[in-house]
């Protein structure tokens, strides 16, 4: 699989990723084996990035992984975290001793003494504003806890302000057909900085997909079923902010969009891929079957010029008002 350099880094992540949260909770129920299943398609598939956090499923994602890398030491996998969920989230839990406590917690979770990338994990607006937040990571970075830092977001407006920090490496943000917002300023800001872009909730969690109707059930510990209306964290976390019915008649539209031998999801990711500027992209996996066909979309045929287009257009008349005033 191709893969491209994340900023300011020198490291180098495949073009398609694997996010983690659907390993640790939040996505109904997961068992160990499959989980470990999950990862082990994934790097099958060439995948050479894994995405976590602390709070998924309070630890399991990170220690998953930590069992999956520990019986394959030959990998030479990038395993990016990210901090401060743990907490109320008020500004000023954001301080060093906090992020020392945090970072010694995911270096046990992981089982490795420096993290190759630790992200804030879409904190309080005001902490992309504070000088003192980002000099506590570059102590992490000096104190060799961390090899480097970067945020997570939900709004352009954040990701625009974390990008002028000069030692962002990666900004992590919401990208997909349904929120396209971030191509406007955000990616050609980052690419300007030497910034990388890690696009997450790629495929609208699951919309993109084309298999949910209005009829649909998911599990009650499931996000998109507790999570709707951002009952429990940012809204647009869950289908990327989109009302659900709305989402799925337009989910149909887009997926009449596939070109011959793409699923919907490949397409979603497929564009993904494409944006200049775009790092990685990281798609969940719930069983190694999803792992290997959201890795596929790496190998797929560029869009057309005509394909590009009815995507867009798709975003201009069925979603854009719903999510460019938000996030």
């Amino acid at each position: 699989m191709d893969e491209r350099v994340i900023g300011r880094s020198g490291q180098r992540a495949s073009v398609v990723g694997l996010g983690t949260w659907q390993l640790g909770a939040d996505w109904g129920d997961v068992d160990d084996k499959e989980a470990l299943a999950v990862l082990e398609a994934a790097v099958e598939s060439g995948v050479t990035f894994f995405d976590t956090a602390d709070v998924y499923g309070d630890g399991r994602s990170e220690q998953t992984i930590a069992t999956f890398l520990r019986a394959r030491p030959e990998l030479d996998i990038f395993v990016a975290t990210k901090m401060g969920r743990r907490v109320d989230q008020i500004p000023e839990n954001y301080v060093l001793d906090n992020f020392r406590a945090w970072n010694d917690r995911s270096r046990r979770n992981l089982g490795i003494e420096r993290l190759d990338l630790v992200q804030l994990h879409c904190p309080p607006t005001s902490v992309y504003s504070t000088d003192e937040v980002f000099d506590a990571l570059d102590t992490l970075v000096a104190e060799e806890r961390i090899a480097r830092y970067g945020v997570s977001v939900e709004t352009c407006e954040e990701a625009l302000t974390a990008i002028a920090r000069p030692g962002v490496t990666s900004v992590q943000i919401i990208l997909n057909p349904f929120r396209m917002k971030p191509l406007r300023e955000v990616l050609p800001a980052a690419h300007e900085a030497g910034v990388g872009i890690i696009a997450r909730v790629p495929l609208a969690s699951g919309l993109l997909s084309g298999k949910y109707t209005k009829d649909t059930v998911f599990a009650a510990n499931d996000h998109r079923t507790y999570n709707r209306h951002g009952e429990s964290f940012d809204q647009g976390e869950t289908f990327s902010g989109v009302d659900y019915a709305t989402g799925v008649e337009a989910a149909a539209e887009f997926a009449e969009l596939a070109p011959e031998g793409y699923t919907p999801a490949q397409l979603a990711l497929r564009w993904i891929i494409q944006q200049p500027g775009v790092t990685t992209v990281i798609p969940g996996a719930r069983t190694p079957d999803q792992a290997r066909a959201n890795a596929a979309a790496a190998a797929l045929p560029e869009l057309s010029r005509d394909t590009l287009t009815a995507i867009r257009d798709l975003y201009d008349q069925r979603i854009q008002d719903q999510v460019a005033g938000r996030w």
